[in-house]
């Protein structure tokens, strides 16, 4: 049985939101909470609360699920559009400041 659950339009890069992926990706769903909750880098609050939305929708699906068997296997993120900001700089110039978006999907499925 496979959930998922994505997150749209978050703030903050994509590369910076694969290096918090890549280490609960393949893990279990208990142990890349706790490796979630104490990641010291701001996409892993993002992250978190993913993770949590895609174990609310595997229990709709499946209410007796045991969650000891359910595993992330798929954890992405990609880049979304940036908002464009400008900076006034010396000499009368602007500086364009871009704020970067991403999407970030995952799924966990029941592997037994």
């Amino acid at each position: 049985m496979e959930a998922t659950a994505k997150l749209r339009f978050a703030r903050g890069s994509a590369r910076k939101a694969r290096l918090v992926l890549d280490t609960i990706r393949y893990k279990r769903v208990t142990e890349a909470q706790n490796l979630l909750r104490f990641s010291r880098r701001r996409a892993a609050g993002h992250i978190y609360k993913l993770l949590a939305s895609a174990i609310a929708n595997a229990q709709v699906k499946d209410p007796k699920i045991d969650l000891n068997q359910v595993f992330v296997t798929q954890a992405m993120a990609d880049e979304g559009p940036q908002m464009k900001r400008f900076m006034p700089r010396a000499q009368g110039r602007a500086f364009m400041i871009r704020k970067q978006t991403c999407h970030i999907s995952l799924e966990i499925q029941t592997i037994e």
